[in-house]
């Protein structure tokens, strides 16, 4: 089989909104304008840093429409049809399709409990529906259900799954999807890990790229990394990657007592990234809770201690 079309660095990108909760396309224009600048392989749109679980479908196709125009085809551009059932992933796909994107990215169902049985054959029904490559993304703490790395190579060696996007914190489970990849000789299967922490780890484990949420802040960190990988340069990779590991601790700067994770991870992606001047707000879609003076003057000393401001 051939090398898989997808790999490299696709950063999941953060979506920037004005203070009435409206999708800001022309601060979404620019932070993608940087990402291609810095030289990543893929974009990933309406997946978890992008809030896709908070955006209504206008806005979905919003981002999208304008992540496909601004990318003009120089990197594939992957669309999140994330949601509970499969009918309604469905319509997503055709909405990807229809605007012109590369790939979907598709979760096991959600909501109702969902025997593994039906996960398996709603990824197949999706299949049967699109040409699009479909991913399916193995994220267990925010839909409930962790896909078995069995089904998962069955799925990818019956054509129906293009790749793998692993948040699941399994990395037993990742290391078992890459030698099962290996050992029944699916080449063209891409496999990337969910987990920007440990992206030089995944890369020489046999991983094919990263999909890293902390990529919307440092793309250039990441592709530095990959680049490095490629080479076969480890400990420069390694040292990249604990620059990276120490300025993911921007997640922690609001506490839990007063936030839930996606405010303070998500609100600190999206400060960092007006820091930056990537973007004009740091606004979160409702009902997520911002982050306060003192904890936005942390996140900028962080920046600056990674020499990024």
């Amino acid at each position: 089989m051939s090398a898989p079309k997808f790999a490299g660095i696709i950063p999941p990108l953060c979506t920037p909104f004005h203070s009435d909760f409206s999708v800001d396309t022309e601060s979404l224009r620019r932070h993608l304008g940087v990402q291609l600048d810095a030289g990543v392989h893929g974009i990933f749109v309406l997946g978890s840093s992008s809030e896709v679980a908070f955006l209504p479908d206008t806005q979905r196709r919003t981002v999208l429409k304008t992540a496909v125009e601004v990318v003009a085809g120089r990197v594939p551009v992957l669309a999140g049809c994330i949601d509970m059932t499969t009918l309604r992933v469905a319509e997503h796909v055709k909405a990807a399709e229809q605007l012109g994107a590369d790939a979907v990215v598709v979760t096991a169902p959600y909501y109702a409990r969902t025997h593994a049985a039906e996960i398996e054959r709603h990824f197949r029904l999706l299949a049967e529906r699109t040409e699009l490559p479909i991913f399916a993304y193995d994220i267990p703490m925010a839909v409930h259900s962790k896909l078995d790395p069995r089904m998962v190579l069955r799925l990818a060696e019956d054509g129906v799954l293009a790749g793998l996007k692993d948040s699941s914190g399994d990395e037993a489970g990742f290391r078992k999807v890459l030698l099962g990849k290996q050992e029944r000789g699916l080449d063209g299967f891409a496999v990337f890990t969910g987990s920007e922490l440990v992206v030089d780890a995944a890369l020489a484990m046999g991983a094919d790229g990263a999909v890293p949420g902390l990529g919307n802040i440092d793309p250039a960190g990441y592709v530095a990394i990959y680049e490095h990988s490629l080479a076969g340069n480890t400990e420069a990779a390694r040292r990249e990657q604990e620059r990276l590991l120490k300025l993911y601790s921007i997640t922690d700067v609001a506490p839990a007592g007063r936030m839930g994770r996606s405010s303070a991870g998500l609100g600190a992606f999206k400060a960092a990234l007006k820091i930056r001047g990537f973007i004009d707000n740091a606004v979160l879609a409702p009902p997520q809770l911002p982050l306060n003076a003192e904890e936005l003057s942390l996140i900028e000393f962080k920046l600056t201690e990674a020499g990024l401001i």
